[in-house]
């Protein structure tokens, strides 16, 4: 029998602070950037921003939607008030807790991935999408303009907790924060269209492949025996998975339980 998908809030055992459904975001204007944009905290976040999207589209993002969604994510709100002036910039930055915000070229290229999956092509958009390490938010919140839901999980209360205070604002129906033991994913929510991890191990746990829905796919680093990590993408068919390693990465690595 098909599972039911978790209402609000979500509960799985050590998981708690499912998102409240909040009114759904303004409707996105044409042409691009996307929507009307608002200026920044001290600084003309619009022109800055725009000027990322070119040089994510000069560096090979070609997805018309992920170059929206990027342009449209207001970056500096989901970093520390010290590093507003860096938050356009292709780099990570700390955001507490020994963990960091993903540069907006691998936060860009992994969206591009997630809709390179077999159901995109035969639906036309995806649907639920699992994320493994929510952090500040802001990689959630990139997602929540390109799939119907994402389910969002962290293990460190002090981020879960920030990743909250960060989206409350932009009121995303869409996106659910959990927090708990993301190597366990979450089965309440599954089968995901598409997986998406931002902390990399030595192997995949087995419970997202389980979770992952036929024609659906995972975007995870791996690490190898020498510990430096890789890009891999596994795509779920109807025969098993298949996998294929991309370009070197760098991420926090990936834990268990929760703190």
């Amino acid at each position: 029998m098909q599972q039911r998908r978790p209402g609000f809030p979500a509960r799985i055992p050590l998981v708690s602070g499912a998102a409240k459904p909040m009114a759904a975001p303004p409707a996105r204007a044409a042409g691009f950037p996307a929507a009307a944009l608002p200026t920044g905290l001290g600084l003309d976040s619009a022109a800055v921003r725009a000027r990322m999207v070119q040089r994510l589209g000069a560096a090979g993002i070609t997805m018309p939607k992920v170059l929206e969604a990027m342009g449209a994510v207001e970056r500096h709100r989901f970093v520390d008030s010290g590093l507003v002036n860096q938050a356009y910039e292709d780099t990570s930055l700390p955001i507490g807790l020994g963990q960091t915000i993903s540069k907006p070229s691998i936060v860009a290229r992994m969206a591009e991935l997630l809709l390179g999956a077999e159901l995109v092509r035969t639906s036309g958009s995806l649907g639920r999408v699992l994320e493994i390490g929510t952090g500040c938010g802001y990689q959630a919140a990139v997602l929540s303009r390109l799939v119907r839901e994402v389910y969002s999980i962290e293990r460190l209360r002090g981020l879960h907790d920030k990743a909250r205070a960060h989206l409350r604002p932009l009121r995303l129906a869409n996106v659910h924060l959990l927090f708990g033991d993301g190597m366990l994913g979450f089965v309440q929510g599954a089968p995901y269209a598409g997986i998406v991890a931002a902390a990399g191990g030595s192997a995949i746990p087995p419970q997202w492949c389980e979770q992952l829905a036929v024609g659906g796919r995972l975007v995870a680093p791996i690490a190898g025996a020498d510990g430096r990590q890789m890009l891999l993408v596994v795509d779920k068919t109807a025969h098993g998975l298949k996998q294929t390693v991309l370009e070197s990465v760098h991420f926090v690595p990936l834990k268990s339980g929760v703190a």
